[in-house]
């Protein structure tokens, strides 16, 4: 499968995150490596992965290292994106040996993380034979959004709405304070936000509802497939599908072949599971 080409993050978008991360981590000091390395040692790191994986988020990492040792050198760093193999060195890393312990654990963390997300979108995006859009959520860890989307843009999925003012998406309690569907939709046109309206539909009377309104996309939310396949076959190229379901990988294919054209998936940042990796330090010397 063809991978959608993702943007590279921009350091403004993680390096205060990194600094609180490092913050919360060290607090008043690493006791450990401060008692049993002296400050003088340099020494040599790597980052080994153990499992299949999709990597992403390895300047995150790096930035870990840089921020409590801003002259370590970086050598051999695999791309994100890149398809590693259990044993593959994804970076190396030369510098003082108390920062390169003391930064280990949190640079792990984001790694590891970051590169479950990617992995598990990539099973989803080659599962579904490019016949169908992966989208995330915001679902996402408190105040690492912009880490965990971009993690899903590395697997081969597309970003939907950043936050709630990058698109309008009404759900289930807007349409019980506005009374209904159609009168959800011309309160938002009446507000002139100038952004395409999705709603979000429970039944097939929803979609109905839904088209007669006019919206760009109706998201079909917790139905059956063959309900899906309803939908699509109502919509008619007047609006496009998008699939709200918790459905394994394995079954991507069939709802692919429903006709939706996106389907969303909130597991990719809320059930990833963190890749494998160990930090291993080498070359210990005064």
């Amino acid at each position: 499968m063809t991978v959608t080409p993702f943007a590279p993050l921009d350091q403004s978008s993680y390096r205060e995150i990194v600094r609180r991360a490092l913050a919360e981590d060290v607090r008043w000091g690493d006791v450990t490596t401060e008692a049993v390395v002296p400050s003088e040692v340099r020494a040599t790191g790597v980052i080994v992965v153990t499992t299949p994986c999709v990597l992403a988020g390895l300047d995150v990492a790096i930035e870990c290292f840089r921020q409590l040792d801003p002259h370590v050198v970086v050598d051999g760093a695999r791309r994100d994106g890149e398809r590693c193999e259990p044993g593959a060195e994804l970076a190396r890393f030369q510098g003082f040996a108390a920062p390169l312990l003391t930064a280990e654990g949190t640079a792990l963390n984001f790694l590891q993380r970051l590169t479950g997300i990617a992995t598990l979108t990539r099973d989803f995006a080659d599962a579904s034979g490019g016949r169908i859009t992966v989208l995330d959520t915001r679902k996402t860890t408190p105040t690492l959004r912009a880490l965990e989307k971009y993690a899903v843009r590395v697997g081969g999925g597309v970003s939907h709405r950043v936050g709630l003012d990058d698109g309008v998406l009404v759900g289930a309690n807007h349409v019980r304070v506005a009374g209904d569907i159609a009168e959800a939709v011309r309160r938002v046109r009446a507000s002139d936000a100038e952004l395409p309206i999705e709603v979000e539909a429970h039944t097939l009377e929803d979609v109905d509802a839904a088209l007669a309104a006019g919206v760009a996309t109706v998201r079909i939310h917790g139905l059956p497939i063959e309900a899906v396949r309803e939908a699509v076959r109502r919509s008619r190229g007047r609006a496009k599908i998008s699939v709200s379901h918790t459905v394994p990988h394995e079954r991507m294919p069939e709802l692919a072949g429903t006709g939706a054209e996106y389907v969303s998936i909130a597991a990719l940042t809320q059930a990833a599971t963190p890749v494998a990796m160990t930090f291993e330090l080498a070359g210990a010397a005064r």
